[in-house]
């Protein structure tokens, strides 16, 4: 089904359904938005309106004038020398989401740029002809969108049917000519927040299945471990006002209604480890974080960030040039939700720690059959452990990095792109962490000695595994199956929760989130949590 950019800005479900496929259309009255800010453009042309990018140059650069004659020039050189970007080309979805990005801040109708222009991006979306964009290289925006950019005039690389081709090759294939660009089209193409946002898009899309299956995995792991179910008790839980702790909260206790390896254990301890009882906490909060996040990057997709920015009427034309291309506000929501995903992975691996530690699990040691010539999971923890590192390393924050660029013209950065792309990079990471915990969890409950059965639930995410992967035994390289885990992670979501009636999305203005109806967990009654975002999974 194909997303129309209409009066309404798109937001980012819209923006990850792109990403991961759908074609966008513009409406009629986007179209309209976008020609009528190209007629304030021309005035301004026409006028001699000094307006930074359109008869200035660029950066530094701003109060160089520049000729109507040499505008087209200015279009076409801003490109070419912003076209700076180095390392491995970003993957398909992720050009996708920059790209549809773009094209949502065009349809403000407040850049400038001819309609011609965003057909432009739309048809190369449409035809998945996607232009070749090295991932490193920007301290902000420009680079990425100026490789994108350079396919519409013909230049550049694009990937199309598998193929590389040059970008005026590319263009011959879809039957196109190369646009020559006019005033203050290349500055747009190249400005704003689309590449941050277009990436903090899919970094949601990505989180929010991830987290899906971190609390499914993680219920796994606790009844394995034989966990005290108290510890998800939906009046105590309520006392904590947070709505993503009482979500995982009312998700775990369906995950494990009605286990009877969780029931022979009731009492047996007073309280159990933190990696185990704090799964709604740590959980939770980042899905606070997944939601906050969501709000700055819908915001984001209703503002205008190019610069300048054209308003008024033909008759008077009016030029704002000022600073909302920097995405400060983005930036550091990306940082945030890096740091959150790393720490619930940093839990995860502790969680598969205790799932091969023998002196904890009460389980063969690392999980191995038989003991002594088989290793196991011994060193899948190793894996694990090093990506934990890793993800640490990579949540330092990139809005903090600073600089200075263009002749003390660019005396602060916030470094936003970056900021997404080690996001994303982080979330990858613990998509594998929590893909080694779940092949370990399904293990332990192949070695489980007690005769008690799982939950439902854990049961329908034990046989998934085992469908996909037999139990190991030291005879197969153990990459291949986390591999295989990974990619059932990354690409399909878990199991249907019993009652996914009861998981409901707040209204708008709660605080607090009372319980909204009854699940048994093997001993007794729970309740589900209202959901604290009404999000929806897209493929990666």
């Amino acid at each position: 089904m194909a997303v129309i950019r209409s009066d309404r800005p798109l937001d980012w479900h819209q923006v990850a359904a792109i990403a991961a496929g759908e074609t966008l259309e513009l409406s009629v009255g986007a179209r309209e938005r976008i020609d009528a800010a190209h007629t304030l453009v021309e005035q301004i042309v026409v006028r001699g309106i000094r307006a930074y990018g359109v008869n200035t140059g660029v950066g530094a650069l701003c109060d160089v004038v520049v000729s109507p004659s040499e505008q087209r020039t200015l279009s076409r050189n801003i490109l070419m020398s912003h076209a700076v970007g180095v390392g491995v080309p970003l993957d398909a979805a992720e050009t996708r989401a920059i790209v549809a990005a773009a094209v949502n801040n065009f349809a403000h109708g407040h850049s400038g740029i001819r309609l011609e222009v965003a057909e432009r991006l739309v048809a190369l979306l449409a035809a998945d002809c996607l232009p070749e964009v090295p991932a490193f290289g920007s301290v902000g925006y420009l680079s990425h969108m100026a490789h994108i950019a350079l396919v519409c005039i013909g230049e550049g690389h694009a990937r199309y049917r598998g193929e590389r081709l040059t970008g005026a090759d590319a263009l011959r294939r879809l039957r196109l000519e190369p646009l020559v660009l006019e005033a203050k089209e290349g500055l747009s193409l190249v400005n704003g927040t689309p590449c941050v946002t277009g990436l903090a898009a899919l970094a949601l899309a990505h989180a929010e299945r991830l987290l899906d299956w971190t609390d499914a995995v993680a219920a796994m792991s606790f009844e394995n471990l034989h966990g005290q179910i108290a510890a998800f008790d939906e009046e105590s839980l309520a006392l904590r006002i947070s709505p993503g702790l009482n979500l995982v909260g009312s998700k775990l206790r369906a995950s494990l209604a009605d286990s009877g390896i969780l029931a022979s254990f009731v009492g047996q301890r007073t309280q159990d480890p933190l990696s185990m009882r704090t799964i709604p906490h740590v959980h939770g909060a980042a899905r606070d974080v997944l939601a906050a996040t969501a709000d700055v990057v819908n915001r984001e997709l209703a503002s205008i960030t190019d610069n300048p920015i054209v308003a008024g009427t033909p008759d008077a034309p009016r030029v704002y040039s000022q600073a909302h291309a920097v995405g400060a506000s983005i930036a550091l929501a990306m940082d945030s939700l890096a740091t959150a995903i790393a720490q619930v992975a940093a839990m995860a691996e502790r969680r598969l720690d205790r799932l091969v530690n023998p002196l904890v699990s009460g389980l063969p040691a690392f999980l191995a059959e038989p003991g002594g010539t088989c290793s196991g999971f011994m060193i899948a923890q190793y894996t694990a452990a090093s990506l934990v590192a890793q993800n640490r390393r990579l949540a330092a924050p990139a809005s903090l990095d600073g600089g200075i660029t263009s002749g003390l013209q660019e005396d602060h950065l916030c470094h936003a792109t970056p900021a997404a792309l080690k996001a994303l990079e982080i979330i990858d990471n613990a998509g594998r962490i929590v893909a080694i915990e779940l092949l370990a969890a399904a293990q332990a409950y192949d070695l489980q000695t007690a005769g008690a059965t799982r939950a439902p639930h854990t049961e329908q995410l034990w046989r998934r595994v085992r469908g996909l992967v037999p139990t190991y035994r030291d005879d197969r390289p153990l990459a291949d199956d986390m591999a295989a885990a990974f990619r059932l992670i990354a690409d399909t979501v878990p199991p249907p929760l019993p009652n996914p009636g009861n998981l409901q999305p707040p209204r708008d203005g709660d605080t607090q989130h009372p319980a909204a109806g009854g699940v048994s967990i093997a001993t007794g009654p729970a309740a589900n949590d209202p959901r604290p975002a009404a999000m929806v999974s897209v493929g990666r």
